[in-house]
């Protein structure tokens, strides 16, 4: 227990006195908000307990409390009682919806305690806060609007009125944001797809979260979301031009560069990985005659030709990706 500031041994006693008994005369009740200045009345105690002004002195009156700070004490001349230091409801009573400081008014000669509880008032002195600075989220582009995604929840040491009471989300195209009442956990947000997203033509999304309390101003805290968009196979290879024509001379050896084709897929890993592979039409293998690199798309003479026997070739390739459900181009 802290008493005042002034010492005796009289009042060593009293304090083991009021740990043992119940020798209150009354009680008083007040409410304050957190946070206020050093010397703020709080009340009149000798006014509210019809106590004698000059009684204040003579009989010695001390403030006993239990806290290991003296949040209040008393002008003997005027009776008030005053704020005497910093009060933080959060740092007092943390996660509590209903905070009060109890204190006691003890007079000697003879000896009375008068009890008084002060309740403590949240004021929006705390802005909501997510645990972390960004979240990353991996959404396919294969999946339909109406798709949910639930979102972190944003913490605030204040509570009722002053806590977190609604979310935002930057405008955008693609997403919106459906909040709702988590009954005493408070609200929480989901982000809802409103539109089929295209990897091909955005492929990262960055979006903020805003929580906001219901404080007068309010305050608020931020979130970035970070919405990597995942790639379906949903490209087709295309090849650079539909037709490639080369000559080569019937007398040059194996192993002659003759051309490379390209092809691109506008997917992403192995859904744009292109292998390609030359195809057998009719009773021409074109194998026989022709070395295919199927990741480079190089292509060499594998033995030497005869004009006399055939003056042309048409070579039909295949450009395969490599997703699950691999795509195929001509």
């Amino acid at each position: 227990m802290v008493f005042g500031s002034r010492d005796g041994s009289a009042w060593i006693f009293l304090l083991a006195l009021l740990c043992l008994c119940d020798c209150s005369a009354s009680q008083l009740t007040y409410s304050i908000s957190e946070e206020l200045n050093k010397g703020t009345v709080v009340g009149n105690i000798a006014k509210d307990l019809n106590l004698n002004i000059q009684d204040l002195e003579t009989r010695d009156l001390r403030i006993v409390s239990s806290f290991s700070k003296t949040y209040f004490d008393v002008n003997l001349r005027t009776g008030n009682l005053f704020v005497s230091d910093r009060i933080d409801r959060e740092e007092l009573c943390p996660h509590v919806d209903k905070c009060s400081i109890k204190i006691q008014a003890a007079l000697n000669n003879p000896m009375n305690v008068h009890r008084i509880e002060i309740h403590i008032l949240d004021v929006n002195d705390n802005q909501p806060c997510f645990e972390e600075q960004s979240h990353v989220l991996n959404i396919s582009e294969l999946l339909s609007p109406g798709e949910r995604f639930p979102l972190p929840v944003a913490g605030d040491a204040d509570i009722g009125s002053n806590a977190v009471t609604s979310y935002k989300l930057t405008q955008n195209e693609h997403f919106s944001l459906d909040v709702q009442s988590g009954g005493e956990h408070g609200v929480y947000a989901e982000l809802v797809l409103q539109k089929a997203l295209d990897r091909e033509k955005q492929a990262v999304i960055k979006l903020v979260l805003t929580a906001v309390d219901g404080g007068k101003p309010s305050r608020s805290g931020t979130l970035q979301l970070i919405i990597n968009v995942l790639d379906f196979n949903d490209n087709t290879p295309a090849f650079s031009q539909s037709l490639y024509k080369v000559q080569v001379k019937e007398n040059a050896d194996p192993g002659t560069f003759i051309l490379r084709i390209n092809a691109t897929d506008l997917d992403a890993g192995l859904n744009s990985k292109i292998l390609f592979f030359l195809i057998k039409t009719g009773n021409l293998d074109p194998s026989k005659y022709f070395n295919l690199n199927s990741e480079t798309g190089e292509i060499h003479l594998k033995e030497k030709l005869d004009y006399e026997e055939t003056r042309a070739y048409e070579v039909r390739i295949q450009a395969k990706d490599q997703g699950s459900s691999p795509r195929r181009a001509h």
